[in-house]
């Protein structure tokens, strides 16, 4: 008996030691050249992409983003992606605080990025059909509940070699939902604790 209670704790020890956070420790740090000029909480993570983007190994060619609120995160994405799509509700939510829609008005801040596109629409509608079935990376920053996170990023890790999450340390149920993604799907979690914490499963 004591023998089978020790012998699971230690399985379960095990799988928590796997799919734990891993340090994300940038080895350099780029503005990118075009950038929009808003203040969000993604101010700080546009200097750690290029980095990302080597550390990872991965194509450039398509960039999916759900959460685009102002746009700061899409526009710092396009200097790096042939396309970049942007889907979001511009509405905002419980977390961000909710509002009238701002989708012309990002969409008018993005005109100079010609290789953003954007869709609005919920990210559960999206995925129903989404115009491509895999993108080289998708970044979530929607609405900070454990169950949306998993929802969308569990379909987005599956869609893509990076994925990327924004808010892990400002939201402990991103975090804890990220590193059930990676779990999941079999893949690593590597964290970085600045600006509000991003997420990369990989």
């Amino acid at each position: 008996m004591l023998n089978r209670v020790y012998n699971k704790l230690t399985r379960e020890f095990r799988n928590f030691a796997v799919y734990r956070e891993r340090i994300y420790t940038p080895k350099k740090f780029d503005r990118p050249k075009n950038l929009l000029e808003v203040k969000t909480a993604w101010n700080g993570l546009e200097l750690i992409i290029g980095d990302i983007l080597e550390f990872t190994g991965i194509k450039t060619k398509s960039c999916l983003e759900f959460g685009v609120e102002y746009g700061l995160s899409t526009s710092a994405f396009s200097n790096y992606f042939d396309e970049v799509t942007g889907v979001d509700i511009f509405t905002g939510d419980e977390h961000t605080g909710t509002y009238e829609s701002i989708y012309e008005q990002v969409k008018e801040s993005l005109m100079s990025f010609p290789n953003v596109s954007l869709i609005e629409s919920d990210y559960r509608d999206f995925i129903k059909e989404p115009p491509q079935d895999f993108y080289d990376l998708i970044h979530v920053d929607i609405i900070h509940t454990y169950e949306a996170t998993y929802d969308c990023g569990l379909w987005s890790a599956r869609h893509s070699d990076v994925t990327l999450f924004h808010d892990t340390e400002s939201f402990p149920e991103v975090k804890r939902s990220v590193a059930d993604i990676a779990k999941a799907t079999n893949k690593k979690f590597y964290n970085y604790p600045k600006h509000y914490g991003l997420g990369i499963v990989v």
